[in-house]
């Protein structure tokens, strides 16, 4: 296996439409990396990028000690894996699992050996001379990963591998990936926009929003420390609340924040974190809150009023988005009836601080922030709202003027 570090890969599509704008991050050997964002975040073209499936811009990549930039995707020694069937109809699972070691004229005893240990790693010894048609959507996939595994590639990248499958499949799946990954001790790079996947296998996060790194690190950390309001609201379900156009005050009782007629009192492990919170108060800047649903206390005699607008039966515990004086609180509050009047008290050692302007997290990390060794990319900054803008616009060709009419 092998370490990767790509450095400031930029992809610009004749189009003008830009992928990937200075993309700077790494992996160490045998990690598990997930890669996550929205549609037209850049996932899939920075899988693509590493593969050699396409050609940067701008930028390096490196596959262990090695710059691989102008390498044929052939020679790169990667393995990308995708959610849709990509077996050939017409050979056995065996034939499938070793193809890529009969393309590079590898002998029939080490291909048969090879198909061998994989077959029986992912169960598929009983079926080993069927056809793709006659195999369960789950044997299609794991024949598919056999396939990868058989070359014993440095690198394995999975482009939204469980798009498309049942939650019961997909469910199934996770779990087979993430023990595939600890058996064979593969460098695994996992691109998808299921963040509650990612969470749940990944031992760190790279997220991305219209072609552009916002953050790096491991999913508890990027719960608990989200480095802008973007990461905040992606990471973690259902998606954070937010109060916009706060403002921070300040009296002799100390520091608060005010919204919609409501002042709630800041306490000390919130204060120590805030960078600049005088000047903020002095000058009456705005700022973003954010509080998470789950904490929430709900008719605990809250110092916020509201009534419920609406009941979101999608998750199991059941949660009710509550206006309250032109905000709007998701709760966890289960069998509540529409227009029925709620309290909310908000756990304010527990609050997210932005800039109101940049989007930019204005919270220090404390005590509670736990570092990864493996994680070269933990003191990445974003760019706040206008230098993301400005980037992409510079970023974008210039678009040839209109003909004039004679």
């Amino acid at each position: 296996m092998a370490n990767l570090r790509v450095s400031g890969v930029t992809k610009v599509y004749p189009s003008g439409k830009t992928a990937l704008a200075d993309i700077s991050l790494s992996s160490a050997d045998s990690e598990f990396l997930a890669v996550v964002g929205g549609a037209s975040s850049g996932k899939s073209t920075l899988l693509r990028v590493i593969a050699g499936l396409e050609e940067p811009d701008e930028g390096e990549i490196f596959i262990g000690d090695k710059q691989v930039n102008g390498l044929p995707a052939k020679l790169r020694d990667v393995a990308v894996i995708f959610g849709s069937n990509t077996l050939y109809p017409t050979m056995t699972v065996a034939e499938n699992i070793g193809y890529g070691l009969k393309l590079r004229k590898y002998p029939q005893s080490v291909i048969d050996q090879r198909v061998e240990v994989v077959s029986e790693m992912l169960g598929l010894k009983d079926v080993l001379w069927r056809k793709p048609k006659a195999l369960t959507a789950g044997q299609k996939l794991l024949a598919t990963y056999g396939r990868a595994i058989a070359r014993e590639p440095k690198i394995y990248l999975f482009d939204d591998p469980l798009a498309g499958l049942d939650e019961k499949l997909r469910a199934e799946m996770r779990g087979v990936i993430v023990n595939l990954q600890a058996r064979i001790k593969g460098t695994f790079i996992y691109a998808t926009k299921n963040v509650a996947e990612a969470m749940c296998m990944a031992t760190r996060i790279a997220v991305l929003k219209d072609g552009l790194l916002q953050q790096v690190d491991t999913p508890v950390n990027l719960y608990d420390y989200p480095a802008n309001e973007y990461v905040a609201f992606l990471i973690g379900s259902p998606s954070m609340n937010f109060v916009r156009r706060a403002k921070c005050v300040k009296s002799e009782e100390g520091y608060a924040v005010a919204f919609g007629g409501v002042s709630l009192p800041l306490p000390e492990n919130i204060v120590s974190r805030w960078s600049g919170i005088e000047e903020y108060a002095a000058e009456g800047r705005e700022v973003t809150l954010g509080i998470r649903p789950e904490d929430i206390a709900v008719d605990k005699g809250g110092p916020i009023s509201g009534k419920v607008s609406t009941v979101d039966t999608s998750f199991v515990d059941g949660y009710t988005d509550i206006d309250a004086g032109g905000n709007t609180f998701s709760v966890k509050l289960g069998g509540a009836a529409k227009g029925s009047g709620h309290t909310l008290a908000p756990d304010m050692s527990r609050l997210y601080v932005f800039d109101g302007n940049t989007g930019l997290t204005l919270l220090s990390r404390d005590e509670g922030y736990v570092p990864d060794g493996r994680n070269p990319d933990a003191e990445f900054s974003p760019l706040s709202r206008q230098e993301a803008e400005e980037r992409l616009k510079a970023l974008a060709p210039e678009k040839p003027e209109p003909k004039k009419k004679r």
